[in-house]
């Protein structure tokens, strides 16, 4: 076996161990009870919303970049992209040890709007956790013919994902306890 094909076992199963545990550690956090430790967290929320759409700038910019030719340019956003997505599930994972479940409160229309908005946002959000990772992966080791077929599915989930969330925080906001 030679060594590009090691790498990309080792890539594949850091991928696949990371897409399973982050899910379920989030998960598990959404379970706990309030830590009391919420008004140390409480503008995490803004700040969540905040990384979402600078993910979602940084998303667009990067791909500008390289229908445009300028592949250094791309990968600089791609790679903010994805750090700012890092620093996001960190902070999410923080926020969500210290604070339990907030309820939302919208009564009417908004009520349906807001769940389907949040089941495709949470589902998509862990579908792309895989997709960006392999995407990252594979336009960093220059596997560019593989790296452009998953990106072509990881760039619009990604992007809609990024924007999904500052919609729920937006309708979320005014249920927030602080």
């Amino acid at each position: 076996m030679d060594q590009s094909s090691t790498r990309d076992q080792r890539a594949t199963y850091i991928i696949t161990t990371l897409s399973i545990v982050v899910p379920i550690v989030v998960a598990i956090l959404m379970l706990l009870p309030d830590t009391g430790a919420a008004e140390s967290v409480r503008n995490l929320p803004l700040f969540h919303a905040t990384l979402n759409g600078s993910t979602a700038i940084a998303l667009i910019i990067g791909y500008y970049f390289i229908k445009n030719g300028k592949m250094i340019n791309h990968r600089f956003c791609m790679i903010l992209a994805f750090v700012l997505s890092s620093i996001f599930l960190v902070s999410y994972i923080i926020y969500h040890y210290n604070t339990g479940h907030t309820e939302f409160g919208g009564e009417g229309w908004i009520r349906p709007f807001y769940f389907t908005l949040l089941i495709s946002h949470i589902i998509l959000a862990v579908a792309i956790l895989p997709m960006a990772l392999l995407s990252m992966y594979r336009g960093l080791t220059n596997q560019i013919s593989k790296h452009r077929a998953i990106a072509k599915w990881t760039f619009p989930i990604w992007l809609y994902v990024a924007i999904s969330g500052v919609l729920v925080y937006l309708l979320m906001r005014p249920y927030y306890p602080y």
